[in-house]
């Protein structure tokens, strides 16, 4: 399980600590930042004391106005036991009362240059990227033509070798072997390598060669969005498989569904162009051609001319 401690924020986004050091092993547990309101103005019950605290400049001025003993009891109640910590924007002067306070109650306190809206927004988007659900998919990954093509198949069946061929045909690899995925969104799917097999190909008789160095920086990327999934599987002589392509299939990873092509391996049959061809396929049903229905619709017009005749 992915834990977040107030610490990988201070190295991530360059931020200063000012006070509460011994807290920096707090953890975060959620990726939603509070902006106090109706806690300035002493209304603690619903206050969310376990996400992390962000002051602008609207805050901080609040703040400064109370009196000593007003500002005191407002930051007892704001740094509670479990706040993860307090982070002050635009690079403001920080009252020594609140300093005392935060070293007191062991909440980190820290300062960023960026306006509050920019802080905010980092943040955010850093936390949920780490607190995204993630799972493991056995398959290749591959950028094709921009899009991010998920390869899947029982072992042996050629994932890797395909995706050799694919890189030598200019396309980039993500992951071999073991694809690392996370939802981002409520429709986004982001594939990446494990650390240890990062830019690593395994090709049975040959080895485990390193595809970077091979073939250069251009050959790889770190992660790719999975917009469709191609499963190779052994040719069945007796199976129907779709000739026209207007069933499509679907594969679900997590909360997302994705499209899936499903494409017989028997020799003779070159997969790397056929990737290719299913890649640019689908980028043309994402611009709204789709060559399945055109040639259905055109079928079914001459059907149709032919029974009009027929009646005549």
């Amino acid at each position: 399980m992915i834990k977040v401690q107030t610490r990988d924020l201070l190295e991530q986004f360059n931020l200063e600590l000012i006070g509460g050091k011994d807290g920096l092993h707090r953890e975060i547990v959620t990726s939603d930042i509070s902006r106090p309101g109706m806690e300035m103005a002493g209304y603690f019950k619903y206050y969310p004391k376990e996400r992390l605290q962000l002051m602008g400049r609207t805050e901080l001025s609040f703040l400064i106005d109370l009196p000593n003993n007003e500002m005191r009891q407002l930051m007892d109640n704001l740094c509670t036991d479990v706040t993860p910590g307090i982070v002050i924007t635009r690079g403001q002067d920080v009252p020594q009362g609140l300093i005392d306070v935060a070293d007191e109650a062991g909440v980190p306190l820290m300062r960023s240059l960026h306006k509050t809206t920019r802080v905010i927004s980092r943040l955010t988007n850093y936390l949920e990227s780490r607190f995204a659900p993630t799972t493991a998919v056995h398959g290749v990954l591959v950028d094709v033509y921009g899009v991010g093509v998920l390869i899947t198949g029982k072992s042996g069946i050629g994932k890797s070798e395909t995706a050799l061929e694919l890189v030598k045909r200019g396309h980039r690899l993500v992951a071999d072997d073991n694809v690392e995925i996370r939802q981002e969104d409520y429709d986004t799917l982001i594939g990446n390598p494990p650390n240890l097999i990062e830019y690593l190909l395994e090709i049975r008789g040959l080895g485990i060669i390193n595809v970077m160095t091979l073939f250069g920086a251009g050959a790889v990327r770190n992660y790719k969005r999975i917009s469709l999934v191609v499963h190779l599987e052994t040719w069945e002589e007796n199976k129907q498989y779709d000739r026209l392509g207007l069933d499509e299939d679907r594969m679900k990873i997590m909360d997302v569904d994705l499209p899936k092509a499903i494409i017989p391996v028997r020799p003779g049959r070159n997969l790397s162009v056929i990737i290719e061809v299913a890649a640019m396929n689908f980028r043309l049903k994402r611009m709204g051609v789709n060559t399945a229905e055109e040639f259905s619709d055109r079928l079914n017009s001459v059907f149709n001319d032919v029974d009009s005749t027929e009646v005549e």
